[in-house]
């Protein structure tokens, strides 16, 4: 049986992409990644090279029986697979593009079975759309019959690779290499999922196959009695009043609801749970300080919240030359409106004697297929 090291390029900058797309997530993974548990699940691959740009370092956490190998790329392709090729100990190798993270097993598969130590096979698929050259402005038509794209991993016995690519360092491509040295290539078909994520659109559609977007919305009410000799705390801002709200944290029943509303929607428990008035601990608490370990506690289930709207009910005081503040402060945790209305003497609230605020907040989460 054939024995193979399946080396991925992942050694470019990303210029045409804007950053290095290589180590984006898609689908909970890096990019690189996909290709490389593929090809961990073939008998033939022994290890895996994985070629990363000049002057970076990366050891990332790798749980699989196949062998990871982690080594610097150089100024260019042709170099950067070099060095892949040096540090790789089997007779075959698979040259493969870390951006191109859906080819499959049986891709690799059906090369591993048509390369041999004559020649080398890449992976082809027929051009389908029509054809235009532009030369000096005019536009000239271009037939398509015969013509093909290439696909990666190009599979190659190692050590004549490393010849043609020392030989031919300006080839766009290992076959190009390849064939210039006079070997012999062949052709398998390709896979029309195994696109390569080029430019930022083509990420778009990648996550668009993988990911899917769950969205939930909570729920957050609280009411708290109005006092003397309190201090009136609302979204973490001192409002000036002779009267303030009762309780065993600050009592600020704004972010009190929006702190249950986020809580809800993310499906943990709440602040009364979280916080009990029970515990000495939360005595005079700022309900700031609480807010941000709800929003770890949120975070570290994957939830992100998109947006949140709260209305407070309250006779006294005036409260409306405050909002833009208390926005600016809560904006720090998610984006958030708030409004305020009066009961119009008609309950509690309407007289006085209370505050209550009602929330609801919307929470996203990206999920892989």
């Amino acid at each position: 049986m054939k024995n193979f090291s399946f080396i991925i390029a992942a050694g470019g900058q990303g210029t045409r992409f804007g950053g290095k797309k290589q180590f984006m997530t898609l689908g909970g993974r890096e990019l690189w990644r996909w290709s490389a548990e593929n090809a961990a699940a073939l008998d033939s691959v022994k290890e895996i090279i994985l070629v990363i740009p000049q002057g970076d370092t990366l050891n990332p956490s790798w749980n699989i029986a196949t062998p990871l190998l982690v080594v610097n790329g150089g100024s260019e392709r042709a170099l950067s697979v070099l060095n892949g090729l040096n540090a790789a100990s089997c007779d075959y190798v698979m040259v493969h593009d870390a951006a191109r993270p859906f080819a499959t097993p049986e891709l690799f598969r059906r090369l591993s079975e048509a390369v041999s130590g004559d020649a080398g096979v890449v992976p082809v698929l027929p051009v389908s759309d029509a054809l235009k050259r532009i030369e000096d402005g005019e536009v000239s038509c271009v037939e398509r019959e015969g013509l093909y794209i290439t696909q990666t991993p190009q599979v190659f016995p190692r050590l004549k690779l490393i010849e043609a690519v020392k030989k031919f360092p300006s080839s766009k491509d290992e076959a190009e290499a390849w064939k210039k040295s006079g070997h012999v290539l062949r052709s398998v078909e390709g896979e029309r999922m195994n696109f390569k994520a080029t430019l930022k659109e083509d990420m778009t559609i990648a996550r668009a196959l993988t990911e899917r977007k769950v969205t939930r919305t909570g729920l957050g009410w609280d009411i708290h009695r109005l006092v003397p000799d309190r201090k009136l705390i609302l979204g973490g801002v001192k409002i000036e009043s002779p009267l303030g709200l009762l309780g065993h944290s600050d009592a600020d029943v704004l972010t009190h609801a929006l702190m249950d509303a986020v809580l809800g929607g993310a499906g943990l428990p709440d602040i009364g749970n979280l916080f009990p008035a029970s515990d000495e601990r939360f005595k005079g608490a700022d309900s700031l300080v609480l807010m941000r370990e709800v929003m770890r506690l949120v975070e570290a289930e994957g939830w992100t919240v998109e947006f949140a709207d709260a209305v407070i009910t309250a006779q006294v005081p005036r409260l409306n030359k405050y909002r833009d503040e208390i926005i600016g402060r809560l904006s720090e945790f998610f984006p958030v409106n708030i409004k305020f209305k009066s009961a119009e003497e008609l309950d509690d609230s309407g007289h006085g004697l209370c505050m209550t605020c009602r929330a609801v907040a919307t929470l996203g989460k990206v999920i892989e297929w």
